[in-house]
């Protein structure tokens, strides 16, 4: 009898995110699947049990990418303001055409499974509620080194934040032309600017 081929897990998920961020959970067939991943139903069913259970796994591998690149930025920056404006610059730079550049998948997730898969659209909810502590982490480490006032609200600046990455996301997915996407991630820069305090101003005296 021959053996099934051996597969490489991580492979498999590459293929499944790309293959589900551009088609979506519904819209992709066993048939997509098989020719992706390069492996027969049996053995996909084999080693992910499911459709369902593929696509979880192929959104978390999503979630952990992205979840590291915004960390490696953070870490590789003394100021997490900086981090935050550079992660917007390098977002607007991407190509639609890359998959960078596309549509959040978890986004994209919530409004193709939001009234059919609570279990797939239950978990992106999640994702983003993970994103959005982890951008309220820098704006909270922004506040303790005097990068921003102490009396701003971090969780409310992050759903403002993560509102503008999916902002320039949808765009970039669109087609946005380039110099127009990096005006608009530049504005929001500039938002992010003007938040840090303001410098004192020198106390003038007057003559008795």
């Amino acid at each position: 009898m021959k053996r099934a081929r051996p597969y490489d897990r991580d492979t498999a998920l590459d293929a499944a995110v790309e293959l589900f961020w551009t088609k979506g959970y519904h819209a992709t067939s066993l048939k997509d699947l098989e020719v992706a991943l390069n492996m027969k139903p049996g053995s996909i069913y084999a080693a992910f049990s499911s459709k369902q259970a593929l696509y979880l796994a192929a959104l978390e591998r999503y979630f952990e990418t992205s979840r590291t690149a915004f960390a490696s930025g953070l870490q590789n920056q003394m100021s997490p303001l900086k981090a935050l404006s550079d992660y917007l610059l390098q977002l607007a730079r991407s190509r639609s055409e890359d998959p960078k550049g596309r549509a959040c998948m978890l986004i994209k997730t919530l409004i193709d499974t939001g009234s059919t898969d609570a279990t797939i659209s239950g978990k992106a909810n999640a994702y983003l509620e993970d994103i959005q502590a982890d951008f309220a982490a820098a704006f909270d480490r922004a506040k303790q080194i005097g990068e921003l006032p102490q009396e701003l609200d971090s969780r409310r600046l992050a759903r403002r934040y993560q509102s503008n990455i999916n902002a320039l996301r949808i765009e970039l997915h669109r087609g946005m032309p380039q110099d127009e996407i990096l005006a608009l991630a530049e504005d929001m820069v500039d938002d992010l600017e003007r938040l840090r305090p303001k410098p004192a101003q020198p106390r003038i005296s007057t003559p008795v």
